[in-house]
């Protein structure tokens, strides 16, 4: 099994050009993805997409994939139109439940900040059902990020304690639900590694399955590649980062073949990151 996390910027790399096309294509050249992961997903904010739904062209783009597009962000104006924004998952392998959670918003008034969310889709992989989790936090308020991560705990929590096979019966709400414990939680956080809402998520201790770093289970103490401001100095003023993280429950780490970043790429101002599983 293997996935590709990757913040695309609403598909504008480091020359201007918004280009989901070229997303598509590097996506595919680094890694023959089962799923993808994509944050920062447009529809109709015109400064972001030109007024078209981005959802739509990669769905397009990605055929042989099964779409998720949920948003964060939803907003009406006052013609009418729909505006959305947030993540998108696609996936070969067969889904059999999507959530879409709403993170934490303390203090929405204060400062500039925006909603986040975690879209979860549970895959069907050759070993077990897989919920892959697919978000992206908050950058500018450390207090929202901890309150988001928290609530990602949670939900970890209670799936891999309260889990649910499927049953397989889509005309039945009460019977068709799943609830997997083993869990892929991918995205930008906007925490360094070094940050301690990474030690967060790495050490956690609660009832159930855990997330550990899968680049850490993977390479152990080898240097972190960076997976942002490699290429962008504008917005990275500060140079390389390590922002975007693959974490895996504690059941799955045995089965980590590889974890990657495409350092070549500058089609986004963040790097893809891959992960492959054995089955």
């Amino acid at each position: 099994m293997r996935l590709l996390t990757w913040n695309i910027q609403c598909g504008k790399g480091c020359d201007g050009v918004t280009d989901l096309a070229r997303i598509a294509r590097i996506a595919r050249e680094t890694c023959d993805a089962d799923v993808f992961c994509f944050q920062e997903v447009s529809s109709n904010f015109p400064k972001h997409d030109g007024g078209g739904d981005q959802s739509a062209e990669l769905a397009a783009l990605l055929p042989g994939y099964f779409p998720v597009f949920r948003p964060a962000i939803e907003t009406v104006d006052q013609a009418g139109g729909l505006h959305r924004f947030g993540n998108m998952t696609l996936s070969r392998l067969p889904i059999v439940q999507i959530n879409n959670h709403i993170l934490p918003w303390p203090g929405a008034g204060a400062g500039r900040s925006m909603r986040r969310h975690a879209l979860e889709v549970t895959v069907q992989a050759p070993f077990s059902a897989v919920r892959i989790v697919n978000t992206h936090l908050e950058y500018h308020s450390a207090a929202q990020r901890e309150a988001q991560i928290r609530r990602l705990l949670d939900l970890q929590q209670e799936a891999s304690t309260s889990s649910k096979a499927p049953t397989r019966q889509p005309d039945e709400p009460y019977e068709s639900q799943t609830v997997a414990g083993a869990s892929l939680l991918c995205g930008d956080f906007n925490f360094d590694v070094s940050d301690s809402q990474h030690a967060t998520i790495n050490r956690a201790n609660r009832p159930g399955l855990n997330y550990r770093d899968a680049w850490t289970a993977s390479h152990g103490e080898r240097e972190r590649s960076p997976t942002c401001g490699i290429y962008d100095h504008a917005q990275w003023t500060e140079g390389p980062d390590c922002r975007d993280f693959i974490f895996a429950t504690e059941d799955l780490i045995g089965r980590i073949r590889h974890v990657e970043v495409n350092l070549t790429t500058d089609a986004s101002d963040h790097q893809p990151v891959f992960i492959e599983l054995a089955d």
